[in-house]
């Protein structure tokens, strides 16, 4: 009988481990982006084929090509789609970036003051035109033009380069012929300042409006003496003395009232008061004693510049200091170029320019912008090596145009303690005119002998973009109460670094600018989300 085999032992499995639990998705990379890019650049950053951020921005709704240029909230969007999160480039103050801004903002302006007063000579004033839109600014500024000897001798013929001059009695006056605002604002938040004396243009009809009140505080914002034209005269409505007692109510008082304002009545439309109005503004301005070095090399700002058909990018350049001559090379911010020939305001060809004249260039390498400063250089290589490193510090800091540095309610103590500001200017808007007397009132004696609180606007309603852009021009703080801020001017504060701040007490109101004028307000800290987990 044979063995018998001992059974084998089944086969066995070991068990299986568990599966592990599924992980945390992998969190969106962040991208960095600059305010504005093309969909390349978009495409570039995010490491993705452009034709999927094409297609996502198809999908949105947005039909672009791969050279066209979108804005952050857009590309923001697209970024997420595909699966990033994004957040605006905040780059850091560079040292060159601080001097590019100083010399933009001071640069003119610190040449005149260490001129040696012997090269000094008088320049003639120039003058900028505000008004209400309906009060004749536009048919005062043609009478004055039509008036002019220099004008006729060339049959009146003149084409609009934003600036022209008149002549009266042998005295030159060069008047800014640009939209109202833009000598204050986009100039001035450039670090620009043109101009010499603001004419305020009213209806004697209409009285003070609302854009009345716009330029007045613009003129004041910028520390620009104001002359009246009292317009539309020979109406049998006119009535003067109600838009004379609407002036002393914001604190313009004319002179036949007891106040320092001159107040000049006249009729655009019969052209009545023209020779009186340039009579008194040559008046007021010569007690200013306007002088200029004309033998340096030249230095000024760039009043409006255009692409022509045929000529290429053009600008006109208000000559400040200096003066400017065809061949000349010069740089203007991140443009360069060599004056290939000069034209007044009625097309004349000009060799040179002096101080406060307005002329028409040709032979930039780009159409710069109003406001920006232009500055005579050595050789046309030197201009474009300074607009070549001025155009890379852009770019590296996230094309970001250079602009003065927005005062913010945090860093005030700061910034007076380094010297830097001796006022603080803020714009006040409530909900209505009962919550405004007890705000200012009481902001107004927070001042010190050595930091002044300067209510450079107040009024009711919403925070504008016409507020935003004297805050960003005059680096001042907008302070709301009970009002809101509508979209258009909240992009606007975005773009222009312009501190906005919204309360529901006006103590506590009041107490953010006491603390903040004392260094003890507390950092405001803003939530940015850079990923999930």
């Amino acid at each position: 009988m044979g063995r018998r085999r001992k059974p084998s032992k089944p086969k066995t499995t070991p068990p299986k481990k568990p599966a592990a639990p599924p992980g945390p998705p992998p969190m969106p990379r962040v991208i960095e982006l600059p305010e504005t890019m093309t969909v390349r650049d978009l495409a570039r950053s995010l490491r993705v084929n452009p034709i999927d951020v094409i297609k996502e921005l198809m999908a949105n709704g947005i039909v672009v090509s791969i050279n066209q240029t979108i804005d952050y909230e857009t590309a923001e969007i697209v970024s997420s789609e595909l699966g990033f999160q994004t957040r605006p480039i905040q780059p850091e103050e560079e040292p060159e970036e601080e001097e590019e801004r100083e010399e933009a903002r001071t640069l003119w302006q610190k040449i005149i003051e260490n001129e040696d007063p012997a090269n000094l000579e008088p320049r003639p004033p120039v003058v900028t035109v505000l008004g209400h839109v309906d009060h004749g600014k536009t048919t005062l500024l043609d009478a004055i033009r039509q008036t002019n000897v220099v004008a006729q001798e060339y049959g009146g013929i003149t084409q609009h380069i934003g600036a022209y001059q008149v002549e009266y009695e042998g005295n030159k006056i060069t008047f800014l012929d640009t939209p109202g605002h833009e000598a204050f604002t986009a100039m001035r938040a450039r670090g620009a300042q043109v101009t010499d004396l603001a004419v305020l243009v009213i209806a004697a009809d209409d009285g003070v409006m609302p854009q009345t009140k716009e330029a007045i505080d613009h003129a004041r914002a910028a520390g620009v003496p104001i002359l009246v034209a009292l317009n539309k005269m020979d109406l049998s409505s006119a009535r003067p003395e109600r838009v004379k007692q609407q002036l002393a109510d914001l604190e313009l008082t004319v002179e036949d009232w007891g106040g320092d304002v001159v107040c000049v009545p006249v009729s655009a439309k019969k052209k009545q008061g023209i020779e009186d109005l340039l009579e008194n503004i040559l008046l007021v301005t010569q007690v200013a004693e306007l002088k200029s070095n004309p033998h340096r090399p030249a230095l000024g700002t760039v009043i409006e510049g255009k692409l022509d058909r045929h000529l290429g990018p053009t600008a006109t350049l208000l000559v400040q200091a200096g003066t400017l001559r065809v061949g000349d090379a010069l740089v203007i911010g991140t443009i360069s170029g060599r004056v290939r020939a000069m034209k007044d305001e009625n097309g004349k060809p000009v060799t040179e320019a002096p101080p406060s004249t307005p002329v028409l260039v040709t032979g930039l390498s780009d159409v710069p912008r109003a406001g920006d400063i232009f500055q005579v250089v050595e050789s046309e290589r030197r201009a474009r090596a300074i607009a070549q490193e001025r155009a890379e510090r852009q770019r590296q800091a996230g094309a970001r145009p250079a602009r003065i540095q927005a005062m913010s309610l945090n860093e005030l103590f700061s910034q007076f303690q380094a010297g830097q500001v001796a006022e603080l200017n803020l714009i006040i808007k409530a909900d209505v005119q009962g919550s405004l007397e007890p705000i200012t009132s009481s902001l107004e004696q927070l001042s010190t002998d050595d930091l002044k609180i300067n209510i450079l606007r107040q009024g009711t309603g919403d925070v504008t973009e016409s507020d935003v852009m004297l805050a960003a021009a005059s680096q001042a703080i907008i302070l709301g109460f009970h009002v809101s801020v509508d979209e258009a001017a909240r992009r606007l504060a975005n773009q222009e670094g312009v501190d906005i701040r919204l309360y529901t007490i006006i103590y506590q109101l009041i107490d953010d600018v006491d603390r903040a004028l004392k260094g003890l307000l507390e950092p405001e800290y803003e939530k940015v989300v850079i990923g999930h987990a």
